[in-house]
């Protein structure tokens, strides 16, 4: 399940993630762990990721880092536009609200509540069939091409 496009992306057909949904190749780290995928809309980062069974704990549920990782990244990148040169995490703060599983497809919905000229707030819901998973906020330093 680790296919890559030509262009060093991971196709999100691969993990019965929406082909609407695009991985952003920038971050080994993520990819190590997700992949992870996204697009926006009006103002919402939706994000996508499916949970493989390395990304369970022993209880078979999805592991409170995996899930707090891709909320990091959730919150990354809403705060992330075509102006910047990165974003970092200053803060984050997650919400455990119920399970996830081997094969569910955890949706990402974030928004900037907050933002001025070198930070931005972000909150966001991760969510499985509609059910909240977990929720969480952040404070995003923002890096702006020069």
């Amino acid at each position: 399940m680790s296919s890559k496009t030509s262009k060093g992306s991971f196709n999100p057909k691969d993990y019965g993630i929406p082909e609407h949904f695009q991985h952003y190749p920038g971050d080994p780290a993520e990819d190590f762990v997700g992949p992870f995928f996204y697009y926006r809309e009006e103002g919402i980062c939706y994000t996508a990721f499916r949970v493989q069974p390395h990304h369970c704990n022993m209880s078979g549920s999805t592991h409170g880092g995996i899930l707090m990782s891709f909320a990091d990244y959730c919150l990354c990148m809403a705060a992330f536009t075509e102006e910047m040169e990165t974003v970092v995490t200053v803060n984050c703060n997650s919400d455990f609200i119920g399970p996830s599983r081997e094969g569910d497809l955890i949706i990402g919905e974030t928004e900037i509540t907050r933002q001025g000229k070198n930070i931005a707030f972000t909150r966001c819901r991760l969510l499985v069939d509609d059910q909240p998973v977990l929720t969480a906020s952040g404070v995003i330093k923002l890096f702006r091409k020069w």
